[in-house]
């Protein structure tokens, strides 16, 4: 069974789930998401407006419950982008709150409302969400996530961080991407443990999370970083058993704050919305500021240029392939694009470029697209060197590309957010602890770096 706490059976909890100020008993959880999923039955596609509250939470358990797929929408999204999911998902309603002038019909959820009639449990190769991928080059496109395939994912990072139903999981995460959604929610669903949602991941917010017995975090770089520099709060999180960053590369600078403030190493992992968490460091095993971690149980990785697989030395950078069961099997209604990610032999090319050690752990370089930075016939992960710009006290952010040259082929560019120190300050501070060809040529003072909702950088805006 997916979730065995969204039947009546489970044994009931007054707070399982805390979004804000409002809270829910496990009981009236699986009340009002069954007396859901008696007005959904029959739907196929539902879409949800994924704002950080306890009727989302409704909506999402009420379709796993009846068997029906979930498009989580993000709630900013804008009338282009809003059409295009609507239209490629195929959702036939809204469930729950909707925007203003709804294209579709609106089916309320009824917080109130109580049913105690037993569903049958979905086949497991049922699609259970169907999420859209950030769309940094384009739309975003659809991804159809099956039931096994959530059960695998989440019982294999139950497996790496030790998470069971004695952990109450603390974030403020959006609820519409694998980080916060399926991590965030539906994890604590199937662990069987409290789900503590802080609507806004403030440090302030995670830190009086520990007053309501918060013992697992979940932040994205942007969070952690500004934990960092709030010492009060950070030391608030001294006693939880662990702290989990993802969906961008974790600054080494502030893994070294962290844990001088807390005692803690982040737990690191890699994933995306195609595979969701395939890599990650483990609860009892090594944290290595600047790495990912290992492959999680019944994961395989490889690192290849072209069709050659590259060694494991720690130094080689190479395309990143993934195969595991809680990967998605392609993008909804783009055969000729899935073909392209999803290769014959069961493995997916991330699109990322990456380093693995002789040990099997993993760092990932970047995007291939804008992160391998092909100068001088070397070729150079862009991540590194920001992570040396970030140990100098004049850097708050850095962003490094490459951009054309006529001599080098690409030319390595910093774009720094911080104090406006002499360039050639910061290029001699790469070259003292790195190669004198990783060196940036430019150095680009920037009030702010462009990013999307989940903190990530996109560097294709730059330039």
């Amino acid at each position: 069974m997916l979730f065995p706490t969204l039947t009546p059976n489970a044994p009931d909890l007054a707070d399982a789930i805390t979004v804000g100020d409002d809270r829910l008993s496990r009981e009236d959880l699986v009340g009002a998401a069954t007396a859901v999923a008696e007005r959904i039955g029959g739907a196929h596609t539902l879409a949800v407006l994924a704002r950080p509250s306890i009727d989302t939470v409704l909506a999402i358990a009420g379709c796993l419950i009846a068997g029906v797929a979930a498009v989580p929408v993000p709630p900013d999204s804008g009338a282009r982008e809003l059409d295009h999911i609507l239209t490629d998902s195929g959702a036939q309603a809204w469930l729950g709150a909707a925007p203003d002038d709804p294209a579709l019909p609106v089916i309320p959820v009824r917080r109130y409302a109580r049913s105690w009639h037993r569903h049958p449990e979905p086949p497991e190769t049922s699609t259970a969400l169907i999420l859209y991928t950030s769309g940094t080059t384009g739309l975003p496109k659809g991804v159809p996530i099956s039931r096994r395939a959530i059960a695998a994912g989440l019982d294999a990072l139950a497996d790496a961080w030790q998470w069971t139903a004695d952990d109450a999981l603390a974030h403020g995460l959006p609820l519409f991407h694998v980080h916060g959604l399926i991590l965030g929610v539906l994890g604590p669903l199937r662990r069987g443990g409290r789900l503590i949602h802080t609507v806004k991941p403030r440090p302030e917010n995670y830190a009086a999370a520990m007053d309501l017995g918060a013992s697992m975090f979940f932040g994205v770089p942007t969070v952690w970083t500004r934990v960092s520099t709030d010492e009060a709060a950070a030391q608030r999180l001294s006693s939880a058993r662990l702290l989990v960053s993802g969906s961008a590369p974790l600054p080494v600078p502030v893994f070294d704050r962290i844990h001088a403030l807390t005692g803690h190493e982040i737990v690191e992992r890699y994933g995306m919305t195609e595979t969701m968490i395939t890599v990650s460091t483990r609860a009892d095993g090594e944290r290595r500021p600047g790495w990912v971690g290992l492959p999680l149980t019944g994961v395989e990785t490889r690192i290849r240029e072209g069709d050659n697989d590259l060694p494991h030395d720690g130094e080689t950078v190479g395309d990143l392939h993934v195969r595991g069961p809680m990967m998605s099997s392609g993008y909804l209604n783009q055969p000729a694009k899935s073909a392209e990610s999803w290769l014959a032999d069961g493995f997916f090319a991330t699109g990322d470029v990456a380093v693995v050690d002789p040990d099997g752990m993993h760092r990932i370089v970047g995007r291939r697209a804008t992160d391998l930075i092909k100068s001088g016939g070397y070729r150079i992960g862009a991540g590194e060197i920001e992570t040396v710009l970030l140990g100098h006290p004049a850097v708050d952010e850095v962003a490094v590309i490459g951009v054309p040259d006529d001599d080098l082929g690409q030319r390595i560019v910093a774009y720094v957010v911080g104090d406006r120190v002499p360039d050639a300050e910061l290029i001699d501070h790469v070259t003292t602890e790195l190669s004198h060809h990783k060196r940036p040529r430019e150095i680009r003072f920037v009030d702010g770096l462009p990013r999307n909702a989940m903190g990530k950088v996109q560097k294709k805006l730059l330039d």
